[in-house]
């Protein structure tokens, strides 16, 4: 770290002799020189990082971790000197859960512990149960009849048939090359260079997705004893998700466990061959019942400008995660990157015109609900476009939810009457790596609320690291996978943005206001 101090601290002055400020929108190098030496110099990002994952663990959306991270950041911003820190509620989200116990064992032929992790809503096995193992593959609602009568007892192997696995000969971690950043720039109809060139496009979805409500349903009735899924992580990484529904009234479905690709794999030649398969498993799981409102964590830098304050600048990450790790790319260090950013601009003593206002949201992974919740409570209705009079004091939120790369660029979001501005505002961080702007618009996390009443919301382009091969929902999602030297750039950078965007004589250009949004449970993660 010390090591890193010491190139931070030369990148803030060599930043500050490179660049002249001589782009038409105006840019404040002596906050900017201030920001990246307390950035860089002084960093807490990732001791952040450590308390937010390895010491509160997993943070489920309706968790006891969820919960106690709330406390932990609210504390924390409150440690800061930020106002009005709270924890707000945002609505109903039904039942809560968390895993007690996991564990799952082949017993014949041979001993093997196997990795696996309970899907999200569904219930443990309520002790240590064992049977036989059953190969099971069900492509289309016919095939559910072969196994009619054959599954009481049964430990059901849930495969499919194109779960192969290969060698991969792509590196798992990369960053975004200067011909990936430059289509990104000038081709608005681009694949997501995010998502998708971190990993392989997703096949469509098999003709069994759809019915899996159905197989559920057979299971159960059929008197099976619990099922094991997945197979899409490789080397050990388990793809979590859910496999019930949160809701009050969801169907009741057996105790079922993910797993990656290899130990699927051995259960399913072992079957095909004919071998007797034994297994055990022991899972205990929690539904959470007591309290099932939620919450997202809220702190302000007040503005100082008598004619401004009242006006907004928001930044803000979704600090829930999955339940198989704890939760590190996703989305840890975009929370803490957003915390460091409003530590940084407290500990320069900056004086915003506008108030600075930092969010940190739960039910992001169930369908941006955090962050849809506090818009609609706030600033307007996506549905009926209804807004309320906050609506128009916000100039702008800025959002991180892609892994732990460092920045990048940012998306536009269709509205490039800001990219002037943009561009001036990353002219002091060319050095670092950022600077790409796109007019693309992005889904899939919580700037999309904003996006969705007309307030202009932004992500930020970053490197994907291994966030699509190793990271996003996995077991592997952990302080480990972070890097300092990105966080911190991002930190700097988020933080530069907050504080010109709060200085601005006017608010950033607005899009037209979009159309009413009628379809209200669209989601695209």
């Amino acid at each position: 770290m010390k090591r890193i101090t010491r190139i931070g601290v030369v990148c803030v002055a060599m930043s500050a002799m490179a660049f002249k400020g001589d782009h038409t929108e105006p840019v404040d190098m002596h906050r900017v020189a201030q920001i990246k030496k307390e950035g860089f110099g002084n960093p807490k990002i990732m001791q952040s990082l450590f308390e937010l994952t390895d010491v509160n663990g997993p943070r489920l959306t309706g968790s006891d971790g969820m919960k106690q991270a709330e406390e932990w950041a609210a504390a924390k911003l409150k440690s800061w000197g930020l106002k009005n820190v709270h924890i707000e509620r945002w609505g109903g989200f039904g039942k809560g859960w968390e895993i007690n116990k996991s564990y799952v064992a082949m017993k014949t032929p041979y001993y093997q512990p196997l990795i696996g992790v309970p899907r999200a809503w569904t219930p443990g096995t309520g002790g240590l149960v064992s049977g036989d193992a059953i190969l099971v593959r069900i492509e289309k609602a016919d095939d559910m009849a072969a196994y009619s009568g054959k599954l009481r007892g049964k430990v059901v192997v849930l495969s499919t048939l194109n779960n192969e696995t290969k060698p991969n000969f792509s590196p798992d971690a990369r960053r975004l090359t200067d011909e990936d950043l430059r289509k990104m720039d000038f081709d608005p109809h681009a694949e997501d260079a995010v998502t998708n060139l971190s990993q392989k496009k997703p096949s469509p979805a098999a003709p069994r997705v759809n019915l899996r409500p159905r197989i559920d349903s057979f299971l159960l009735a059929e008197g099976a004893i619990a099922v094991l899924s997945g197979g899409r992580g490789t080397m050990g990484t388990v793809f979590t998700s859910n496999g019930s529904s949160r809701k009050w009234d969801a169907p009741t479905v057996l105790p079922e466990l993910e797993m990656g690709s290899e130990h699927l794999g051995v259960l399913g030649r072992l079957l095909e061959a004919g071998k007797k398969v034994s297994l055990e498993l022991d899972t205990r799981t929690t539904f959470l019942t007591e309290d099932t409102t939620e919450y997202n964590v809220i702190g302000e830098i007040p503005g100082t400008d008598p004619a401004l304050a009242s006006e907004i600048v928001m930044l803000g990450a979704h600090m829930d995660s999955w339940h198989a790790s704890t939760g590190a790319t996703d989305n840890g260090t975009g929370t803490v990157v957003m915390m460091e950013a409003v530590r940084i601009l407290k500990a320069i003593g900056v004086k915003p015109r506008r108030t600075i206002r930092i969010a940190l949201w739960s039910g992001e992974e169930q369908g941006l609900l955090g962050s849809r919740g506090y818009v609609k409570n706030h600033f307007g209705d996506r549905l009926t476009m209804k807004l309320k009079p906050a609506q128009e004091k916000v100039s702008a939120y800025y959002n991180l939810d892609n892994g732990g790369g460092k920045i990048r660029g940012i998306y536009m979001q269709e509205n490039d009457e800001v990219r002037p501005i943009f561009e001036s505002w990353f002219a002091p961080f060319k050095d670092l790596g950022a600077g790409t702007l796109t007019i693309r618009n992005t889904g899939s996390t919580d700037h999309i609320s904003f996006d969705e009443v007309g307030i202009p919301g932004f992500q930020f382009i970053q490197d994907p690291l291994e966030y699509g091969t190793r990271t996003h929902h996995t077991n592997m999602d952990s302080y480990d996978r972070a890097s300092a030297n990105d966080l911190m750039q991002s930190a700097v950078i988020v933080a530069s943005f907050v504080y010109h965007t709060a200085m601005r004589d006017e608010k950033l250009p607005r899009k037209p206001l979009p159309k009413v949004n009628k379809a209200p449970d669209s989601y695209k993660r």
